[in-house]
């Protein structure tokens, strides 16, 4: 029993490593339950003892990506602070990989399309990578957290706008631009600006 439990686990593990990274590089609606489970090395009928349907694994592979991502801001802050942070999510290897990347960029049109259960996980998490940015700002009379979801949402614009346009020159000034305009929220009120950074 121990065995079988073991190989269940770890092909429901397998399931949601595969969907996790096909639904950020190729998007929800184009991964399908057959591709997912082929890639995964399993059968089409192995599906159903792990997740009642598709919107299930969504749901949870999007989970999944999000507790990822909070991990990695942490260490990245830990590491050198949110600066930092801001110039490895804007960075020209993040935009190049969405299907290891930020599924908040690579997913949005698609999650505000799906049932309410899965918009409301979605909720529930972007608060767990809000709030841990939000005690990292500088208090200055700002709403910490209003501050966390602006820089949020400039970071996946940016993101998003520099992978609609990657192959042209545009992608690296958008981010560059991006990270100028991200890192500004970080300076308290009446502050000067941060330099700008130069497109690499």
């Amino acid at each position: 029993m121990r065995y079988e439990k073991g190989r269940k686990d770890a092909s429901r593990q397998r399931i949601m490593e595969v969907a996790t990274e096909r639904f950020r590089s190729d998007g929800i609606a184009a991964s399908g339950i057959a591709g997912i489970m082929g890639e995964a090395g399993l059968t089409n009928g192995a599906f159903y003892p792990h997740f009642p349907s598709k919107a299930a694994l969504v749901r949870e592979s999007v989970a999944a990506a999000l507790e990822a991502q909070a991990t990695q801001i942490q260490e990245a802050v830990a590491a050198g602070g949110l600066p930092m942070a801001i110039d490895a999510y804007l960075s020209a290897e993040h935009r190049d990989n969405p299907g290891h990347g930020c599924a908040s960029a690579a997913l949005l049109p698609e999650i505000a399309r799906e049932p309410v259960e899965t918009r409301q996980v979605y909720a529930e998490h972007l608060l767990k990578l809000v709030r841990p940015v939000a005690a990292e700002l500088t208090p200055d009379g700002r709403d910490p957290d209003s501050v966390a979801f602006g820089l949020f949402a400039t970071l996946i614009g940016t993101l998003e706008l520099s992978r609609a346009v990657n192959g042209t020159e545009l992608s690296d000034r958008i981010l560059a631009a991006g990270a100028v305009a991200a890192k500004s929220l970080l300076q308290p009120s009446g502050s000067d600006k941060p330099e700008e950074r130069k497109p690499s």
